[in-house]
């Protein structure tokens, strides 16, 4: 089962007692800070639960899966998530 943004504002506004229009307000402010400080290079961490960073990837080969020809694949960047001790820790 996956979790929408409308229910994860709707619970975070429920633990908290914030408003859902707050809630939902701070979380577009998160999502667009991470997006601003990756795509400028910046690694963003919250230190035991999650990790942004910008990786470059380099050129190479690959296939068309539909009819097997190799295509080239240009060079280019990408953005890498790594999950923290506690994020771990809590799917354990």
């Amino acid at each position: 089962m996956a979790i929408t943004k409308t229910e994860l504002v709707a619970s975070i506004a429920s633990a908290t007692g914030q408003s859902q229009s707050a809630v939902s307000s701070v979380l577009d402010s998160l999502f667009a800070t991470v997006s601003e400080a990756v795509a400028k290079g910046d690694k963003v961490s919250i230190p035991g639960w999650i990790s942004f960073e910008q990786v470059a990837t380099s050129a190479r080969t690959g296939r068309n899966p539909q009819t097997g020809e190799e295509i080239k694949i240009p060079a280019g960047k990408r953005v890498k998530v790594t999950a923290g001790s506690k994020l771990k820790g809590a799917v354990k």
